[in-house]
Order: C-alpha cells, then sequence, then structure tokens
C-alpha cells in the first residue's frame, strides 16, 4: 500500500476501494482486472485509488491479506480442546475428525475468489502468502506429531508433506466439482487421514512393513519419500 490510511474517511475510502477489487477480481478473474474498473465500482476517481495503491497488484494483495485472515479464523473456529488423557491411538479419530473440519472450512470461504488468487494472481514482492502457508503447514505437521504412536519416528516433517498434497488435491478438486461441503466429502476426507496416520502408527510398533519399489519403509530409517511442492490452501 502506498499510503496508510490515517483519518476515518481515508479507511473508508481504502475499505471502499479493496471490496469493490474483491467483487472484480472474483467476477473477472485477474486478467480483466483493472484500476479504472475498481475505481469506478468503488464509487471512486482512479487518482483517488492511486493514492493508496501504486498498481493493481498492490491491491490484489491487500485482497490476498484479507482473504487469508478469514481463512485463519474459520481454521481457528474448528479449534476444539481435544481431551489429552489416553494414548494417541484413542485420540486420532477426534483428532482427524476437527482437523478435516478445518480443512474444509478454510476451503469454503469465498471459494471463487480464493480459486483466482491462488490460480491466477501473481506474488508481490512482500506477499502475505508464505506467511499464511507457514501457519497452514503447521497444521499438518502437528496432526502427525500428536498422532505419532510408540516406536514412529519422530521425524515429521516428510509425513506432514505427503499428507499434505493427499488431502489438499482431494479437496481442490471438490471445490471445483462443487461438492467440498457434502457430508460424504468429509467422510472420506476423514477416513483417508485416519488410514495414513493409522498406517504409520502401526509401522511405528513394528506390526506391518509397507514396501514401496523394493525398499521395506517399516525397517529402513533412512528411506525419504519424496516432498512435493505445496500450495497450502
Amino acid at each position: 500500500m502506498r499510503k496508510a490510511p490515517r483519518q476515518q474517511r481515508s479507511r473508508v475510502t481504502v475499505d471502499a476501494i479493496i471490496e469493490a477489487a474483491t467483487r472484480v477480481l472474483a467476477h473477472r478473474g485477474w486478467a480483466r482486472f483493472t484500476t479504472n474498473e475498481i475505481a469506478a465500482v468503488a464509487g471512486v476517481s482512479v487518482g483517488s485509488l492511486y493514492q493508496y495503491f501504486p498498481d493493481k497488484l498492490a491491491i490484489a494483495e491487500a485482497i490476498r491479506q484479507r482473504h487469508l485472515d478469514e481463512v485463519l479464523v474459520a481454521l481457528s473456529g474448528t479449534d476444539d480442546e481435544v481431551e489429552q488423557e489416553g494414548d494417541a491411538v484413542a485420540m486420532l479419530p477426534r483428532r482427524v475428525e476437527r482437523f478435516v473440519d478445518g480443512v474444509i472450512a478454510a476451503h469454503s470461504v469465498d471459494q471463487a475468489l480464493h480459486r483466482v488468487l491462488m490460480g491466477e494472481v501473481p506474488l508481490a514482492a512482500r506477499s502475505s502468502y508464505p506467511e499464511f502457508e507457514a501457519q497452514y503447514q503447521r497444521r499438518y505437521r502437528a496432526l502427525v506429531a500428536e498422532s505419532r504412536g510408540p516406536g514412529e519416528s519422530a521425524d515429521t516433517e516428510v509425513a506432514a508433506r505427503m499428507l499434505s498434497s493427499a488431502v489438499e488435491g482431494a479437496v481442490h478438486a471438490a471445490a471445483r466439482r462443487g461438492d467440498l461441503e457434502t457430508p460424504v466429502m468429509k467422510t472420506e476426507l476423514v477416513r483417508l487421514v485416519l488410514a495414513y496416520l493409522s498406517d504409520r502408527q502401526r509401522a511405528g510398533r513394528g506390526s506391518i512393513g509397507m514396501r514401496v519399489a523394493g525398499v521395506d519403509t517399516a525397517s529402513d530409517p533412512d528411506h525419504n519419500a519424496p516432498t512435493p511442492r505445496l500450495r497450502g490452501c
């Protein structure tokens, strides 16, 4: 942002610009996102717009920041105090259900805008996205760490990335189809996450040994699964 609003009138103008720009971006996409149309929808002059934002990317970044803040609020809204007593195996289903609720809530915040922001808008030099991505991925690492069974490796980074890739891929596909918030989608996501984490717990106890490309992953601590590049939420 070029100039931070200090007076109430200036803050109202900036809010009007961001809200108008959000509507334009969600409905028209990045290619047709222009400062002239934003100003017209906001009811301000182009000159007034440029007092606060140097270009359309700066406006898009303000939209991204506001949207990601809303996503984090949606995520935190599904957090609750899961009883800490008992072993990891007993508590796993409840933890996974609350985790999936958070993922679905996060991806349900203004889905049209989310698709444009994640798929079309380039990142600004000082984008808020990397910090959001770090916070989002910490939730996966925490889930893997909290569900770790006796004897299971304490290295959760690779497992968290693998789980994130699987869940985010399924969620994004469901959002495109329009069935993200259906009961069956939640059920299947819970099943997917439970299957992965339960299998890791069993492997940690030595009851199974999965073989991937001829490598016994339960007995080979040096085996590293691939770590695909993630795109968070």
